[in-house]
């Protein structure tokens, strides 16, 4: 009996991998180092095939739950700390692609390593590039383009650039940090 549920589940995955194969957003994912054709399958279907359900890159960092969360209560601001909600699913595979990116990307590596250096834990570390590489994920999925070692992609963001005109010490406007709504069926 166990066994008979082992084929289902293989045969169901061989289906899904099978239907994804022809999504052109699959090749873009599987195009960075970490992602592999189930993981980008993943990703895929937790975010719903749609990346502009998401204003910017921010926003699905919201969704997945890898955003940092600001501690207060009042006036009083504590630091940040991880995000607990968020969709399960995406936060596991978005962690699971930078865990296995430090080992094979010398890119990644040397952002963990920066981090590590800076005083961070290892899951802290991970997480960080797990949220760096969820940017570059929003970036190649939305531009369709594949990965540009390097850090070539970029994103959109809320807040205006500083210009020459603009003190250093001028307040930027506040980033939306809410989450996009979602279509339930």
């Amino acid at each position: 009996d166990i066994r008979r549920l082992r084929d289902r589940r293989t045969d169901i995955s061989r289906q899904v991998e099978e239907l994804l194969a022809d999504a052109p957003l699959l090749t873009v994912l599987t195009s960075m180092p970490g992602i592999a054709a189930r993981t980008a399958s993943q990703i895929l279907l937790a975010i719903g095939g749609d990346i502009s359900r998401f204003k910017d890159a921010a926003h699905l960092a919201a969704y997945a739950g890898i955003a940092p969360v600001t501690r207060q209560s009042g006036t009083s601001i504590h630091g940040e700390r991880p995000a607990r909600g968020g969709n399960k699913r995406l936060k596991n595979a978005l962690f699971q692609t930078a865990f296995v990116a430090i080992r094979l990307d010398p890119e990644s590596r040397a952002y963990y390593d920066r981090k590590r250096a800076e005083g961070k834990r290892h899951n802290a570390a991970v997480m960080c590039l797990a949220r760096r590489r969820c940017n570059v994920i929003y970036s190649m999925l939305r531009n369709g383009t594949l990965y540009q070692p390097g850090g070539t992609h970029t994103t959109t963001t809320t807040t205006p650039p500083r210009t020459e005109t603009t003190p250093a010490h001028a307040p930027r406007p506040r980033q939306d940090t809410t989450h996009p709504r979602i279509k339930r069926t």
